[in-house]
């Protein structure tokens, strides 16, 4: 799992908004542009090409 300081620093890289971590703890998601990053290993994958459409 994230730990709380390092989600407190994470913004989405397209449009600089907090994220916040799924219930399932497996993505990290941008609310303002409905995208959602994967985390993989704890390790969260904040690139955009990788980023999925939120429903």
């Amino acid at each position: 799992m994230i730990r709380k300081d390092l989600l407190d620093i994470l913004a989405c890289p397209q449009c600089r908004e907090k994220v916040v971590l799924s219930g399932d703890n497996n993505w990290l998601v941008c609310n303002n542009c409905r995208l959602k990053y994967p985390v993989e290993d704890d390790i969260p994958i904040m690139l955009i090409d990788r980023a999925e459409k939120a429903e």
